[in-house]
Order: C-alpha cells, then sequence, then structure tokens
C-alpha cells in the first residue's frame, strides 16, 4: 500500500514526520535508488525500496517508549556534525533505534521523550495536542513580578507573541531565583527566548514534567521505559489522563447486640430487621405469629357459628 514517504521514515523509527520533511527536502531519501525532493511522494514498503543516507528503511513491530534524564552536554539529535556527544549515546542496552519527541536543547537538562513509534511521537508534538511542559529555570539575581506577570500573560517573540503560561516562584535566595514556567507550546529554545525578552539571565534551565510525566528518582543520564497506562495518558487533552475510578469499600457495621448502629446507615435490601439493631419489637411474621383461639361462649350465651 502507498505510503507518504515521511510516515514510512516516521513508521521506521529514523525521526518524526516534521523532521522527516526535512531529509526529503534535502535529497537525503532515495526511493529505488532515486532522490526523492518532493514532500508529496509516496512509496509501498512491501514492493519498494526506501533509503536515507543510503541506508535502507527497516520497520520494528516492537514500539518502544523512553523516558530519559538528559544531562547538559549532549545534542538531542540522531548525529551531529561536530560529532558532539548524542542523548542515544547514554541508552546502554537498547538495541532498537529510537528518536527524540522534540528536542531539549545542549546546555538543556531534564526529562525527554525518546521512541521509535512515529505516530505517537506525531501526536504529542502536534501544536493542537497541548501537552504541558514545566520548566525549572535558575535566573541570575532576583526575579520582579511584573516580570513574572509578562511571562504568564504572553510575550512577544520574533516568531510571535507566546501563549499564556503559568509562572511561579519555586525558591528565593540572595543570588540566584528558581522559577517554574509552565507552558504547551513547542517552539525552539522557547523559554529561554521568554526570559531574554524580559531581561532575564537564565543560568540553568532544566525540564522537571512532560504532561503527567516527572524525572522521578532518575538520575542525570538514567531512562526507563514508559508503562502503557503512561504511554496512553500522554494522548489525553494537555497529556494528563482522567484518573481511575477508585472502588469504595462499605465499612463493615461494628454495632454490637442491642445497641442501636449510629449515623444515617442502610441495611442492605431484604436484609430482616431486628430488635437487636433497631430498637423496635420484632415483626410478626407467619413464624412467630400465635394463632388466634376461637372465644368461648359465655354462661347462658348460645355459641357463635361462622357465616358461611
Amino acid at each position: 500500500m502507498l505510503e507518504r514517504l515521511q510516515k514510512l521514515i516516521s513508521q521506521a523509527g529514523i525521526t518524526s514526520r516534521r523532521a522527516a520533511e526535512s531529509l526529503i527536502l534535502d535529497g537525503r531519501v532515495t526511493v529505488n535508488g532515486v532522490v526523492v525532493t518532493e514532500l508529496g511522494s509516496k512509496a509501498d514498503p512491501a514492493k519498494d525500496r526506501v533509503a536515507v543516507d543510503g541506508k535502507p528503511l527497516q520497520f520494528s513491530e516492537k514500539h518502544l517508549y523512553i523516558l530519559l534524564n538528559k544531562p547538559t552536554g549532549y545534542i538531542t539529535a540522531l548525529k551531529d556534525s561536530q560529532e558532539r556527544p548524542l542523548v542515544t549515546d547514554l541508552l546502554k542496552g537498547v538495541e532498537e533505534r529510537v528518536y527524540p519527541v522534540g528536542r531539549l536543547d545542549y546546555n538543556t537538562e531534564g526529562l525527554l521523550l525518546l521512541t521509535n513509534d512515529g505516530d505517537w511521537a506525531n501526536r504529542l508534538m502536534h501544536p493542537r495536542h497541548e501537552v504541558e511542559k514545566e520548566y525549572h529555570v535558575r535566573v541570575r539575581g532576583k526575579v520582579l513580578e511584573q516580570q513574572m506577570k509578562r511571562l504568564a500573560g504572553g510575550v512577544e517573540l520574533e516568531d510571535g507573541v507566546t501563549a499564556p503560561a503559568v509562572v511561579r516562584m519555586v525558591k528565593s535566595s540572595d543570588l540566584n531565583d528558581w522559577i517554574s514556567v509552565t507552558i504547551h507550546e513547542g517552539r525552539n529554545r522557547q523559554v529561554r527566548r521568554m526570559c531574554e525578552a524580559v531581561s532575564l539571565s537564565v543560568v540553568r534551565l532544566k525540564r522537571v514534567r512532560y504532561g503527567a510525566l516527572d524525572i522521578g528518582t532518575l538520575k542525570p543520564g538514567q531512562f526507563r521505559y514508559l508503562t502503557e497506562a503512561e504511554v496512553k495518558g500522554l494522548l489525553q487533552p494537555g497529556g494528563i489522563s482522567e484518573p481511575e475510578p477508585q472502588k469504595v469499600r462499605k465499612p463493615r457495621s461494628t454495632a454490637k447486640t442491642g445497641t442501636a448502629a449510629t449515623g444515617n446507615t442502610r441495611k442492605p435490601h431484604g436484609a430482616a430487621k431486628t430488635g437487636a439493631t433497631t430498637g423496635r419489637p420484632p415483626a410478626r411474621t407467619a413464624d412467630n405469629q400465635t394463632k388466634k383461639q376461637p372465644s368461648r361462649p359465655k354462661p347462658g350465651e348460645a355459641p357463635r357459628t361462622r357465616r358461611r
């Protein structure tokens, strides 16, 4: 079946669809040995030989979803012309080819997702999905209230005004302040540029949350695999899944015999009422009712007879 080249490249775990478009435009993709540079081009993976940089696409049936605590000094890419360390170098023991979902700058640290599921990655990075991303920013000097309000309300950048953000103070000291900035856009170096726009000098930048996921106890350079629930939860609006309804276990009655239970407690349907728990006399039933004996006639009276 014919599929767009950027979709095939993404499904093969090379990169995201958006980044695959750049590969096509740069002339790095071939179909049956012929360079293809048109974004609308299609190919049949069952019949055609699609290659990127001369390497044929290989489709993995097993999808991987990885959460990495990225240290500073690593490139969020699969190759680098300056031969700097790559984030994939940290994934020891991962044999499948995975690529980053979005990116973190060379000097930015924190939570980074990697996968070989192109459709999943594309949905997370699409602007309409609006996954929340929280950053902790260490700023040189003091942060003024007015600067925090400007960040929260949206600031003018060269590529347009940013969407409203959630900004709060995390920690304050004499030399530096830590603030939290939560955004749902995915512009290049957005948080750094936002801070620069309000005259804040960023000393350290760390992403601490992506949707409902946080770094947890992972140390820099460590990673873990996402659970199935986490993978599905990120696809919910804002990347935060709805909590599962909790099962409420009804407490057992602690009332003793002869003592009325306190509170507005309803008995299960069909349970017999007894005087021990309600204080009322037992209801008459067929078993405990005494048959009424016919009255005897008084002396001098004729015996009563029943009318038929």
